[in-house]
């Protein structure tokens, strides 16, 4: 097959190239160069899409002996991803960039790109497994690695995605993905791994936001009393179950730490109280995407609402073409609108849906 393999500049990616290159594939690396202005180097673990990481993507390819290429989608990532973020912000969400960005940029400008090149896959370093039923079904599953497994972020590819999508690392675990880099002099071997979100490399994201979206002061009130307890800048800089970064003037009558519980941007109020308030069972999701075919309502499966975060039991009560709502065994805290919630029947990826609204019942 022709391959084209995703080199970010990682060892993630370096290896899963060389892999499909000894499986004996027709391989041809691409760097996508994101940012209209990079940066000429990457601080430490924060960020990436550097010139650094530019040339040490060139570097694997060809210790590989693979034909490079660098593509320019800064504007597809800028609409499709910052803009979005942006956007998601402003309305009091609280988005997942890196989803984002393997639904608009990885699994869908740069596959269809390579499918209108001649390429029949497209392979990266995701953690994830990719397997083919007994009835042609592609199947998306959790890594081997349960530390560094990536399918939630992949839980929006639909079926003919899947069927296009190679992720050759997802049966190792990162030691060893380090260790057989080294075995192939990749310099990449040794690379810190990429953390936080790319296009904010310092990491602070509230004046990431706050610089574009500007100030908009509001007050911060206590959700259960309607007391004023202190003002802000902009409620587009918090998110729920947000703790850290309050600077609220009156501490609460038992002294316990209060917790953006809930944000309305139109009134630009923030509302903070206790943790027993961040707690919920009820989760009503938009936009539902599916690996293989929908599901029904009466379904029991596992729910994932954040990249690295603990799987809980849930039934989805009801299902339409727009929408979906799910109820978990045990409650669950810091649910915020814009979420995504991805599901699994074992190590299976079913589908995904954008968290709406949540509740207790």
């Amino acid at each position: 097959m022709r391959v084209l393999a995703a080199l970010s500049g990682g060892v993630d990616s370096a290896v899963a190239a060389a892999r499909v290159v000894a499986a004996g594939h027709e391989v041809t690396g691409v760097h996508l160069a994101l940012s209209a202005n990079p940066q000429s180097f990457r601080s430490g673990a924060r960020g990436c899409c550097s010139l650094e990481d530019s040339r040490d993507a060139r570097r694997a390819a060809d210790v590989l002996g693979i034909p490079f290429y660098i593509w320019d989608m800064a504007e597809e990532f800028k609409a499709g991803v910052v803009d979005d973020f942006l956007a998601e912000y402003s309305e009091g969400r609280t988005p997942n960039p890196c989803l984002r960005c393997n639904e608009k940029i990885k699994f869908s400008a740069l596959l269809d790109r390579a499918l209108a090149l001649g390429f029949d896959a497209v392979c990266t370093g995701h953690y994830a497994l990719v397997s083919r039923d007994a009835d042609g079904t592609m199947a998306l599953r959790r890594a081997v690695d349960p530390q560094k497994d990536q399918s939630y972020v992949l839980g929006v590819l639909e079926q003919w995605q899947l069927d296009r999508a190679m992720f050759p690392v997802g049966d190792t675990t990162k030691p060893d993905i380090r260790l057989e880099a080294e075995s192939m002099d990749l310099l990449v071997a040794k690379k810190p791994d990429s953390h936080d979100i790319c296009f904010i490399p310092d990491g602070d994201t509230a004046g990431f936001l706050q610089s574009r979206l500007g100030e908009q002061p509001g007050q911060i009130v206590d959700a259960e009393s309607g007391a004023v307890l202190g003002t802000h800048q902009g409620a587009h800089t918090f998110t729920i179950g947000q703790r850290r970064g309050l600077a609220l003037g009156v501490p609460a009558d038992d002294g316990a730490p209060r917790y953006v519980t809930g944000i309305d941007v139109k009134s630009r109020t923030v509302m903070v109280g206790p943790p027993r308030l961040l707690e919920v069972n009820c989760v009503r999701g938009v936009k539902p995407t599916w690996t293989q075919s929908p599901i029904a309502a009466g379904a029991k499966l596992g729910m994932q609402w954040r990249a690295h975060g603990t799987e809980v039991a849930c039934t989805v009560t009801e299902v339409s073409e727009d929408s979906l709502t799910f109820v978990t065994d045990s409650f669950i805290k810091g649910v915020a609108p814009g979420q995504q919630a991805v599901f699994y029947d074992g190590d299976r990826v079913v589908g995904s849906v954008m968290i709406d609204s949540s509740s207790r019942i």
